[in-house]
């Protein structure tokens, strides 16, 4: 006994360090890893926005003088002395929640329907993912094509005895068929999403509902939607503000016509800033659009306090 208590004090003592704060050379460590990414940001993300702040109170061409004119940019954006704004303002704003109720319906629906198909629901899932990570310059170059008065489309209309319209060419059918190749362009990124919300939902629950007697309708009414309504919230977001920040589609398919009938924000912007050299103006139109997005964002967050469920 007493040689096993002489050996166990001849064992040296092991130091046990204690965690408290991070030491001198743990602080230079983060901070060393931190500084490319807070480079970066700094760099292409804050230093821009001020740029743009300061450019939308000037005249600011993109040669020769600058002249500044505080907020004479966004008062002529506001008060309508720029008749072509408010024009592009509605277009982008029924794109942006047309595009989004259209999606988050279609997306939905097709989430749940991928669900239902365990051996072939990746398959499905992958190939609607495909068009969101193809260019979307060829994309829209492949809709044009399809959308002409004798193009792939009416084709297939006037074989079935439909006389199809002029997609781009009218103006009450051009912002349709944005939202169209839009839909087709996009709508992976949801399903994916909503997937992946659908497989966190405990299959338990849907159990007890079937043993109740429901009906595949109230199922998905009472427990489907509010146990996806974080998915449903996170994709509503994101497929917001990408409405409001469509360029592509019009430029490439219509080119904001006919007329001013496509015409939105950003591809107005675009056109203000290097078409007809209004810097100011176009970075002025810029951070009215931010305000818009900011406003439908803090919109979204005030509202999903009614209908998005956590506990789910």
């Amino acid at each position: 006994m007493s040689t096993t208590a002489s050996r166990l004090e001849a064992r040296p003592k092991v130091k046990v360090q204690r965690t408290g704060k991070p030491g001198y050379n743990q602080r230079l460590l983060a901070l060393l890893h931190l500084t490319p990414g807070m480079a970066g940001f700094f760099i292409f993300i804050v230093v821009p926005l001020i740029a743009s702040l300061v450019i939308s109170l000037y005249n600011w061409p993109l040669y020769g003088e600058r002249e500044f004119v505080g907020v004479q940019n966004y008062v002529q954006l506001l008060s309508g002395a720029d008749p072509v704004f408010f024009t592009v303002l509605r277009n982008t704003a029924i794109f942006a929640i047309g595009y989004t109720v259209a999606n988050l319906i279609i997306c939905t629906a097709i989430a749940v329907w991928l669900h239902s198909l365990p051996e072939w629901g990746g398959f499905f899932r992958i190939l609607f993912f495909i068009p969101v990570v193809t260019p979307m310059v060829a994309n829209a170059l492949i809709w044009r094509l399809m959308l002409q008065d004798n193009g792939l489309v009416n084709t297939l209309l006037a074989g079935v005895g439909i006389q199809g319209p002029s997609w781009l060419g009218d103006g009450s059918w051009a912002l349709i068929s944005l939202i169209m190749m839009s839909l087709w362009q996009g709508i992976g990124y949801n399903i994916v999403v909503l997937a992946a919300g659908l497989n966190n939902i405990n299959p338990s629950v849907m159990e007890a509902a079937k043993i109740e007697g429901t009906t595949a309708w109230s199922r998905f009414w009472r427990v489907t939607v509010p146990m996806l309504s974080p998915s449903l919230f996170f994709a509503s977001i994101m497929t917001v503000i990408g409405g409001f920040k469509v360029f592509t589609q019009p430029y490439m398919l219509t080119r904001g016509g006919p007329g001013d009938s496509t015409n939105t924000i950003v591809l107005y912007l675009y056109r203000a800033g290097f078409s007809y050299d209004r810097l100011g103006f176009a970075s002025s139109m810029a951070w009215v659009l931010f305000v818009i997005i900011m406003i439908f964002t803090a919109l979204q967050f005030i509202g999903q306090k009614k209908w998005v469920s956590y506990d789910a």
